[in-house]
């Protein structure tokens, strides 16, 4: 089998480990180690670490930083205090999503930004295109940081009881720097947790020191069923070049008082007038699990949408999506149904948080 995979400075301990490896992202990737539930279940309940080095960085700096980000983020870091951490996205000037990031700003003019690892060399060359007219230095840093997650109600006193490094002081979506390492108050999975960034050599000093100390590794597996739960989106899944923030019921991120921003009048158009499609949440009266990709039907049996994640879920034990569809059937309780393989499923509309997030505010 060739690999034309990249591999994360991890690589070898998931192998030692004896994941489950796939491609993810460009990248080869642990799917599981000891099972997606019991892996789900350390981190809802405990804590579990994640490798997270295949997402990208990126760094802008200099005299126009702030304008540059200004230009390319939906959300509005206008006044941001240093140490603070904001989600959004990059849209294209048709609304739709160049891809969802974090924008840290490490100081006056500084910024790092962490992009989804599909999407690296699409981000990178269009945020190159984006800096004509703007005096700053644009670098992709990818390569050269390793990244962990450590998620769980547990998490702040492995992250200073085992890896020493002090974090209570950081409230949600908050970063600070020790060294060379970056350390916030932010994760994927709906949980307290903490994200490490820092060289290839100390990430695997801190996973030696994790799994030593008994923490759950967890793979991707988990990480999906985790965002899903709490109503997360995943690129490619909930958000995409076709789908944009106003369809995933993401305007919150969208700062239309902003003065300007790629995509602005696209999105401020789809807000006034409403989404011909909307994300929504649909549970199944049956035990049947709906993929990725199966028809949504209405109850005259006509195609109004697609699913986009979909799982019997771990911590709540219900079948259950997320799904695009006509902004007419998005109203709580509508009924529709699902073509599952051969066969048509009923279910209704709920919210798409099937599970209560446990954030330290």
């Amino acid at each position: 089998m060739e690999h034309n995979n990249k591999r994360t400075c991890l690589y070898d301990k998931h192998v030692a480990l004896g994941a489950q490896m796939s491609p993810f992202g460009g990248f080869e990737m642990p799917i599981q180690y000891a099972g997606i539930a019991p892996e789900h279940h350390a981190v809802r309940e405990k804590v579990g670490i994640f490798d997270v080095s295949h997402m990208g960085e990126v760094t802008v700096k200099g005299k126009d930083a702030e304008r540059y980000v200004q230009h390319i983020f939906t959300n509005d870091i206008a006044g941001m205090p240093v140490g603070k951490i904001l989600y959004g996205m990059m849209c294209y000037e048709n609304g739709g999503t160049v891809d969802d990031l974090l924008v840290y700003k490490m100081g006056e003019n500084d910024f790092f930004l962490v992009i989804n690892a599909a999407n690296i060399d699409k981000d990178w060359a269009w945020m190159q295109e984006q800096v004509k007219g703007f005096d700053i230095d644009l670098q992709n840093c990818s390569d050269s940081y390793g990244q962990i997650a450590i998620q769980g109600p547990e998490s702040e006193n492995v992250m200073e009881r085992v890896l020493g490094l002090e974090c209570k002081e950081l409230t949600f979506y908050t970063c600070k720097t020790i060294g060379d390492v970056i350390v916030s108050r932010t994760g994927y999975t709906g949980e307290d947790g903490f994200e490490v960034y820092g060289s290839h050599t100390f990430i695997n000093e801190c996973w030696d020191k994790l799994i030593g100390a008994g923490v759950q590794p967890c793979g991707l597996g988990c990480r999906d069923t985790l965002r899903f739960e709490v109503g997360l989106p995943l690129y490619g899944d909930e958000l995409s070049e076709e789908i944009t923030p106003m369809m995933a019921g993401l305007s919150i991120f969208v700062k239309l008082d902003k003065t300007e921003f790629v995509g602005k009048d696209a999105l401020a158009k789809q807000k006034a007038e409403g989404p011909a499609r909307k994300l929504v949440g649909i549970e199944l009266a049956d035990k049947a699990i709906p993929r990725h990709g199966y028809t949504v039907l209405n109850m005259a049996g006509e195609p109004v949408g697609v699913v986009t994640t979909g799982y019997h879920t771990l911590s709540t034990d219900k079948s259950v999506c997320m799904a695009l569809i006509e902004a007419q059937y998005a109203k709580l309780d509508t009924e529709l149904q699902i073509q599952i393989r051969k066969k048509v499923f009923s279910g209704k509309v709920v919210k798409k948080q099937f599970y209560n997030k446990n954030y330290k505010k």
